[in-house]
């Protein structure tokens, strides 16, 4: 497939009272057009701040280096005014939660259409794309609902509103911050679904940022997992996920519980989450790692393709395979 995305070396330092903080270091993965990469870690793992840094949402006095190519455009160094052109026409962005997202004083309808009126379209026209948007995101009665407030729809009827937003400039790529957080377990599978066919019939390629590995499992092709903003590992989510190549994807993964199971969480991953303030020396995952050596604790792991179509930062990749 087409690379639509291709991420190569991306770092991102933010200002700190100690001295700027490394928050992604050295992260690399591509997006083929048309299919759905999935970001996936532990809260606090870098996976938001790489959507941010996508589209150039980043704190301000944040230092970005490396690559992001999108398309034949480098969106670290393409400046802010090709930025603006890009987000919402070419890249949108559907986050975490539409409560905080859409502006409680303007109306649904007002809010999808925004884009398209800043695009110079007859306000007619945009009112039927928007009504039409809200129609295929399944908002019922979407002519009268498109004059109601935020507040006046359920959360699940919010998250629809945002996708529409998301949508309705047709995108080539989506990024999909943990869209499904806040909603109950039925809704979920229904907002699930809504974006996965929508993405199909539009054609565009979806970057979702995630926890949650079940979701994971049923809506990415391909997966990218985060641990201290590096990257653990990465490839087919078929692949990373019945057979990982790196200790903390192996833990992610036993930490699911099955449905029928008498416990919160089938087997508890050891010890806390490292951050990257706080990120230690080597493999960060080495003080949770019960396969770590001397080498992991003083050197870094390079990303290696330890088989075809899997790449692992860990020095002991094929122990953990075997």
């Amino acid at each position: 497939m087409d690379t639509l995305l291709k991420i190569t070396g991306l770092s991102v330092d933010l200002p700190d009272r100690g001295g700027p903080v490394r928050v992604i270091d050295d992260v690399s993965f591509d997006v083929p057009a048309g299919t759905t990469v999935g970001l996936i870690g532990e809260t606090g793992s870098g996976k938001t701040m790489t959507a941010m840094a996508v589209i150039g949402l980043l704190p301000d006095g944040a230092a970005v280096s490396g690559s992001i190519a999108f398309g034949d455009t480098d969106l670290v160094t393409c400046g802010p005014a090709r930025l603006r052109a890009l987000r919402g026409h070419e890249i949108s962005m559907i986050f975490q939660d539409p409560m905080s997202s859409l502006n409680p004083t303007q109306r649904i309808g007002h809010q999808v259409g925004e884009l398209l009126r800043r695009s110079g379209l007859p306000r007619a026209e945009v009112r039927a794309r928007v009504v039409e948007m809200l129609d295929r995101v399944g908002i019922p009665d979407p002519a009268r609902r498109a004059r109601d407030y935020p507040h006046e729809f359920s959360g699940g009827l919010r998250q629809r509103a945002m996708i529409a937003m998301a949508m309705i400039a047709h995108p080539s790529l989506v990024l999909a911050d943990e869209p499904t957080t806040a909603l109950d377990v039925t809704v979920q599978a229904r907002v699930l679904g809504l974006l996965r066919k929508l993405q199909v019939e539009e054609g565009s390629a979806m970057l979702l940022v995630s926890h949650d590995l079940r979701v994971m499992s049923h809506v990415a092709q391909d997966l990218v997992v985060m641990y201290a903003g590096r990257v653990a590992e990465r490839g087919s989510t078929r692949s990373v996920l019945s057979r990982p190549a790196h200790p903390y994807t192996r833990a992610l993964v036993r930490s699911v519980p099955a449905v029928r199971t008498k416990t919160a969480i089938a087997d508890p991953l050891p010890g806390t989450s490292a951050v990257p303030a706080q990120r230690p020396p080597g493999c960060a995952f080495h003080p949770r790692c019960p396969l770590a050596t001397g080498r992991c604790r003083t050197e870094i792991p390079l990303t290696r393709e330890v088989a075809p179509g899997r790449w692992s930062a860990c020095h002991e990749a094929e122990k953990v395979l075997a």
